[in-house]
């Protein structure tokens, strides 16, 4: 097998420009604006973010998950709080998340602290799944080691054998929604000859967002 050729691939930036001047003074309102572009492209999973967390040992480690919401208060996702993110987060709170629209040439860069958010919004986002996806929450002990797959499809069939008829798939325990509060968020727009824009918003003591470029 022939070794991979990554050292020639190449791609010009040239969509579009990004500047202090032209940004919203609030780095919420800058995001949902790029998410609505992301939208209006029709790009594949626009909400997919990499969850990056360090653990208790000092390791990071990474991992896709969906966007379920954006507000003043931060970022929203929901997973089982028992995986690896879990117990890293729960070890440690301080998380990232990164965006990346390849198709208009974006990144968003976030950092800050993560809590779980109330029983009471993760009791109606899971309200709000497909039946099956629901039961798969309750099935999967996320992050632990299984004998195979057949044994996790078989309790998956045990599980939806006892809820086809109501469908009322209670939400588990162990599953539940985090906010990202942030305290920068970066966006970065990609530009020709590697001369990118990079526009970094950071929270102050005193609450207000600050901005200021980045060198490519």
């Amino acid at each position: 097998m022939r070794p991979l050729d990554t050292a020639t691939l190449r791609l010009e930036y040239s969509r579009a420009a990004l500047d202090e001047a032209s940004v919203d003074p609030n780095p919420i309102r800058q995001f949902e604006r790029w998410f609505s572009d992301a939208l209006a492209s029709e790009l594949a999973e626009p909400n997919a973010m990499c969850l990056s967390t360090v653990g208790a040992a000092g390791k990071p480690s990474a991992r896709m998950v969906l966007l379920k919401g954006v507000s003043a208060s931060g970022f929203v996702f929901f997973t089982n709080y028992l995986s690896r993110k879990g117990q890293e987060l729960r070890a440690n709170p301080n998380a990232a998340l990164t965006f990346y629209w390849a198709e208009l040439e974006r990144q968003v860069r976030i950092e800050g602290t993560v809590a779980p958010v109330s029983p009471e919004e993760s009791e109606s986002y899971f309200a709000s799944r497909p039946f099956r996806s629901r039961l798969g929450a309750a099935v999967s002990p996320q992050s632990q080691v299984i004998p195979s797959r057949a044994a996790l499809e078989e309790e998956m069939a045990r599980l939806e054998a006892q809820y086809a008829a109501s469908e009322a798939v209670p939400r588990p325990d162990h599953w539940g929604g985090y906010r990202l509060s942030p305290d920068s968020i970066e966006f970065w727009q990609g530009r020709r000859s590697r001369l990118h824009d990079r526009i970094l918003y950071s929270l102050s003591t005193s609450g207000l967002w600050e901005i200021r470029r980045l060198a490519p």
